[in-house]
């Protein structure tokens, strides 16, 4: 996280009440003094996400939004446990301090971890870097991710942070609900993919943590231009499933138009140092010991339809008033897009 993230103004919503905030770190937080002040990060559309800071150290305060909020989502003691299981293994998550689940602290249940200090990176085309810096960055990630899968989630405790089954089965269900919770309007490709995606789900053979958004700007990097991955962030949706739902996730990328964001197709290549998709499988394959993966169009399709229900839930939240972030709004308009480029893909796959 970095301090040109912060945001000027804080709306009367998202403030936080520091008398009882630093009474509950006092009691909970080894080595907390105050006194403490505060700052919101402008990133994070769900989960408020803010700067803590005192006279000896900085934290970072996650906490659910206030108000009206759709089921199952927001669940920060989630969050917290995935990253207090894995930053002992090693694995690059922050040092977790904290949950607290009683809301008459700051009116909603919040956790405090460290603060990381290196760079974001919020476009995948990565234009301050040289091509062997972008690729050491791809490799970074895919390497980081590969890692991820191959923790051995019973052995950290976390055997029942996830329920059995096929996952990408319980996924389509869940975000076809989420999706239904939030809609607004009657939307023709949204509807083909909910009849599609539950007949046509792929045979699920490796089970593993699945962080959930897992792309270039939810992650922390090493000062300067070390391409080395700090911190891996924003476990909202992190569950254990099907690891291929990471991957083709983070793949998204790859088929993705350069928008400012993780959108690198037509960018890959020797010239730019960004890897071909092809390069980046084979890598995550060797690292996870896999022969390969299966075609991915279904997978896209899935991660489209996932992402689109996704923005229809902050669209939601734009109309009721309670989202967190001001490009809400903005992120809101691009559901239908995101629907007929998922609708693409499932047709690409035999829809």
């Amino acid at each position: 996280m970095t301090d040109s993230n912060l945001q000027a103004e804080i709306a009367e919503r998202d403030r936080l009440d520091t008398d009882r905030l630093s009474a509950w770190m006092q009691a909970h937080v080894d080595g907390f003094a105050g006194p403490l002040t505060y700052a919101k990060f402008a990133g994070g559309q769900s989960n408020p996400t803010y700067k803590l800071q005192t006279p000896t150290r900085n934290y970072v305060l996650r906490r659910k939004p206030m108000g009206e909020l759709l089921p199952s989502a927001h669940q920060v003691d989630r969050e917290h446990r995935v990253m207090a299981a894995l930053h002992p293994t090693g694995f690059p998550v922050p040092r977790q301090y904290g949950l607290c689940e009683d809301d008459a602290v700051i009116g909603s249940a919040f956790y405090v971890m460290e603060m990381v200090v290196g760079r974001t990176i919020w476009d995948g085309a990565m234009p301050d870097l040289t091509p062997e810096q972008r690729r050491d960055h791809y490799h970074a990630m895919i390497d980081t991710l590969a890692d991820l899968h191959n923790v051995d989630h019973v052995a950290i405790g976390l055997e029942t942070f996830g329920r059995p089954g096929n996952y990408f089965e319980r996924q389509v269900s869940r975000w076809i609900k989420q999706y239904r919770g939030a809609e607004t309007e009657h939307m023709p490709a949204m509807e083909s993919l909910i009849e599609w995606l539950p007949r046509t789900v792929p045979e699920q053979t490796r089970t593993s943590i699945v962080h959930g958004d897992y792309r270039v700007d939810n992650m922390i990097f090493a000062p300067g231009t070390d391409a080395r991955v700090l911190a891996v962030l924003d476990w909202e949706l992190c569950t254990l499933g099907d690891p291929i739902a990471d991957l083709t996730y983070y793949l998204m990328s790859w088929v993705t138009e350069p928008e400012g964001r993780s959108g690198v197709m037509g960018l890959t290549g020797p010239d730019t140092g960004i890897p071909h998709v092809e390069e980046m499988v084979e890598r995550y394959c060797a690292r996870t010991g896999r022969d390969g993966v299966p075609q991915l169009d279904w997978y896209f399709a899935f991660n489209l339809f996932r992402l689109a229900s996704i923005v229809q839930g902050i669209k939601k939240r734009v109309l009721i008033g309670t989202a967190s972030n001001a490009r809400a709004e903005e992120t809101a308009k691009r559901v239908p897009m995101l629907a007929d480029a998922a609708w693409h893909f499932a047709q690409k796959a035999g829809a």
